[in-house]
């Protein structure tokens, strides 16, 4: 079980376990090890019954056989099939027709799309993606013909390929020299992630709507990268794969499930990253440090070459990554990574910013999940991070008020995160994506996720039908004959009923029953079923089902706070699957509001809405999926605050001249460790010092220093080394990245900088100042109180910021992460030496400072 889901407390008690409830013939219990032997097929499928098979014989039903009724998923879905009907195709075509000499007089697109652009070419095939997706979905002809004039045209651009000078075959809309800047090693973005999109939208035009010049031109594609790859050794393509791939080896190896030949797996084991697989496949944490979606996709690729029958490791590599990923990368909402990457596990609290959840992340963990659900159809577990994700991040990521879906990149986490795209993607505020100046590959993969919202809510096999989800839909089994319908106000409404709407079949009847559901209860055409179903567990019913026969299932939700695995104070909020955020309107808190866990209450059932006390105020509590247009936050501190520190907190003279500990001189036992390639020099500006060496040494200070206050100062002599590392640290202290307060000799704007911070870097307020001398003494000291900061260089004021707000009080009831010397990013190491460094629970004066500096 996701330990992420299991960390509760909740405000009204309950119990769980995890065990089958059966009517008439028994039912499933939750396993906890996939099962079954290599399956046949693979992908969403079409109007017959193929699709992902596995050995325990469950499999998804085609898109046409599921139908969303009148809801919210419904509603992401119109209105992003209204912009896949409205976005030109010709101005997405324009790059690939000038690419290939063809003549084009369509204005070109904007954002990730632009004609400079080295990714150009992706979106055009998550339209693919989305348009066959959509078609299968609706059964929109407008929808399926677009794509057939799509798949024309590219058709066309790729018979240019070898007039414009490119390889047969070869298709995007950027020049080839791509790769060979890419094969020799000299920087590009990521030719085969763009190649990866063009691919797989093909195959779905030709699996999903039958589109037969699609299948002729992926396979003339194919054949160019297997050409292209087979010439590179082993050590040259290993080389090739540290640059972001996409799932390459997932479209290779649909390609075999639709051909038939095994040339194509032989080019997808290529694509067999061993750096990132090799410690996966011996169930090893070493993602910290790693591109997020660059490795999420080649999992799906590994479980894809697993069930075409490739080698057990592969799923294994697969397994694991998944169990890893949701144990101990995940927050709350079911996403991962802060700015983009993965980091060290169990850090939760420490990586909160505007940048955690990309939303592309989550797009290929369902994809990975939904896969697993196959192979190990009785674990309820995959299916609980399936909705928790799916209902607070990827229902969420799409603007209500767009008429074409607008998407965001990042679901932010930070105290007063606002919906928005990321700076990098323009200056606007309060945009998500755009008709045609966005693109990024989160409005690509934005493109394709409302279109396929049906694809899990149902699965089966050749006895039972799984309700996965509580979506409302209409699922038409072709091959039982019968058809049913799911009416559901899930999550304001804590049921679902399940009516046949015609047709008469023998079969069983498989109703999941979250782990957060204690208390079930169902009903079967009125009449109360005596079993209790437990959670984690499936409710079995089996019978010969008539038109008009109905169960309905209650799904009691509790209120709940989840604590972070690195900080048991740091807690979210749960109503059953749903996470609720603070909605703070136009007001951005900068630090995580102090929550009174005992005043949750819910106000309203219709739409969900809570209140609770925080920072002594009342808050609105509302599903974050539901958070639009405003400041909102996720995560709360909770408990008592600390007492502030002392009015001199700590002073390490560093005259120690043996061991690894450094004295605390004010006698209050907060004493110092030496780290790395820390040690002690008898040259320092007073006596002794600690001296750094660049590359690991730091100083550790005591734990919780300065926790609780509200003013305090900072001081120290330091001597640098040469030019200091950008962004390398004289102090760094805090809780991680979320918090922390530091002073870097030169940063990225080439000064001497102040920061302090309780919602990530996109929150720090600053002092800039010019960069210290090198080569000699210097003291060094910050100040604040009641809202001034005032940075000091040799005794003399350098810079002050008036309007500081945060305080170390606010970054949690613990600080365990303190230095001297090292970051708390992956930042350089400081090379030089530090002495007398002072740390004080009040605002010294500016006559204080330059005594200490005289």
């Amino acid at each position: 079980m996701n330990p992420s889901l299991g960390r509760r407390h909740f405000l009204a008690a309950t119990g769980t376990a995890a065990a089958a409830a059966t009517v008439a013939t028994g039912g499933a219990g939750a396993a906890h090890a996939a099962t079954g032997a290599a399956p046949t097929t693979a992908g969403t499928g079409t109007d017959t019954d193929t699709g992902t098979g596995t050995g325990t014989g469950t499999r998804p039903f085609p898109l046409g056989a599921v139908t969303l009724l009148d809801g919210p998923f419904r509603d992401n879905q119109r209105r992003n099939s209204a912009y896949l009907r409205f976005v030109d195709i010709d101005r997405l075509l324009h790059t690939f027709r000038t690419n290939v000499g063809l003549p084009s007089d369509a204005e070109p697109c904007g954002g990730w799309e632009g004609p400079g652009v080295e990714l150009r070419g992706h979106s055009t095939g998550h339209l693919l993606s989305g348009l066959a997706l959509a078609h299968a979905s609706t059964g929109e002809e407008a929808l399926r013909d677009k794509g057939r004039r799509l798949v024309a045209a590219l058709a066309e651009c790729q018979s240019a390929a070898p007039a414009a000078g490119f390889g047969t075959g070869y298709l995007s809309a950027f020049p080839e020299s791509f790769f060979d800047r890419l094969e020799a090693g000299s920087g590009v973005w990521a030719p085969y992630y763009t190649i990866h999109k063009i691919m797989a939208g093909l195959v779905e035009q030709y699996r999903l709507v039958g589109v037969g010049q699609a299948l002729e031109v992926v396979l003339r594609q194919a054949r160019w990268v297997d050409e292209r790859t087979a010439k590179l050794s082993y050590e040259q393509m290993q080389r090739v794969l540290e640059t972001e791939f996409g799932g390459m080896n997932d479209v290779l190896a649909d390609l075999h499930a639709l051909t038939g030949d095994p040339r194509w797996l032989d080019v997808a084991e290529r694509f067999t990253h061993a750096r990132v697989f090799d410690p996966l496949a011996g169930n090893q944490d070493k993602l910290a440090g790693l591109h997020a979606n660059t490795q999420i996709p080649k999992m799906v690729g590994a479980l894809r070459l697993w069930e075409e029958g490739r080698a057990d490791r592969y799923r294994t590599v697969a397994e694991n990554f998944w169990q890893i990923v949701t144990d101990h990368h995940t927050y709350v909402i079911g996403g991962n990574s802060n700015g983009e990457a993965f980091h060290e596990p169990d850090v939760i609290a420490g990586q909160l910013s505007d940048n955690t959840c990309e939303n592309c992340n989550s797009y290929n963990m369902l994809k990975l999940t939904r896969l697993l659900h196959f192979h190990a159809p009785d674990r309820t577990d995959l299916l609980d991070y399936y909705e928790r994700t799916l209902l607070n991040q990827m229902l969420g990521e799409q603007d209500p008020d767009s008429e074409h879906g607008f998407a965001i990149y990042y679901t932010g986490l930070a105290p007063g995160s606002f919906k928005r795209q990321p700076s990098f993607m323009g200056p606007d505020p309060d945009v998500y994506s755009t008709d045609y100046d966005n693109f990024s590959c989160d409005h690509g993969t934005g493109m394709e996720t409302p279109a396929k919202f049906a694809d899990t809510v149902y699965s089966h096999d050749g006895r039972s039908l799984r309700v996965n989800l509580f979506v409302p839909s209409e699922v038409v089994w072709r091959a039982k004959g019968i058809s049913w319908r799911q009416t559901t106000r899930f999550p304001d409404r804590s049921s679902t009923t399940l009516t046949v709407s015609s047709g008469r079949a023998a079969h069983r009847l498989l109703i999941r029953v979250p782990s957060w559901a204690a208390g079930a209860r169902a009903t079967l055409n009125g009449r109360a079923l005596p079993d209790r179903p437990q959670p984690g567990s499936w409710l079995a019913l089996e019978r010969v089902w008539r038109t008009g026969d109905r169960v309905e299932v209650s799904l009691p939700m509790r209120t709940a706070v989840e604590a972070t695995p690195d900080d048991p104070d740091v807690q979210a909020v749960v109503h059953g699957p749903v996470v609720l955020a603070g909605a703070y309107g136009d007001r951005a808190n900068p630090w995580l509001p102090r929550l009174d866990v005992t005043s949750v209450r819910q106000e309203a059932r219709e739409p969900l809405r809570f209140t609770a006390r925080a920072d002594g105020e009342e808050v609105t509590l509302l599903p974050v999926a539901r958070v639009h247009h405003q400041h909102y936050s996720v995560y709360w501190l909770t408990g008592e605050p600390p007492s502030p520190p002392p009015e001199f907190a700590a002073w390490h003279r560093f005259d120690e001249t043996t061991g690894s500990t450094a004295a605390d001189a004010t006698g209050n036992g907060r004493t110092a460790r030496l780290s790395g390639g820390t040690s002690w020099s008898a040259s320092g500006h007073d006596g002794g010092a600690v001296s750094l060496d660049g590359a690991d040494g730091h100083v550790a200070l005591a734990d919780d220093l300065l926790a609780g206050a509200a003013a305090h100062s900072l001081a120290t002599w330091v001597r640098l080394d040469g030019n200091p590392g950008t962004w390398s640290r004289i102090f760094d202290i805090g809780t991680g990245v979320t918090a922390n307060m530091f002073l870097t000799p030169l940063s990225g704007s080439g000064t001497l900088r102040y920061a302090i911070t309780a919602g990530g870097a996109g929150g720090e307020q600053r002092i800039d100042a010019e960069p210290l001398p090198t080569g000699r003494w210097v003291h060094v000291a910050v100040t604040y109180g009641s809202g001034t900061a005032v940075l000091y260089v040799d005794g003399t004021e350098a810079g002050r910021n008036v309007n500081v707000t945060v305080e170390p009080r606010h970054f949690g009831n613990h600080l365990r992460a303190g230095y001297l010397g090292r970051s708390q990013y992956a930042d350089p190491y400081l090379k030089g030496a530090l002495d007398d460094f002072r740390v004080y629970g009040r605002t010294l004066t500016a006559t204080e400072v330059a005594s200490l500096a005289s």
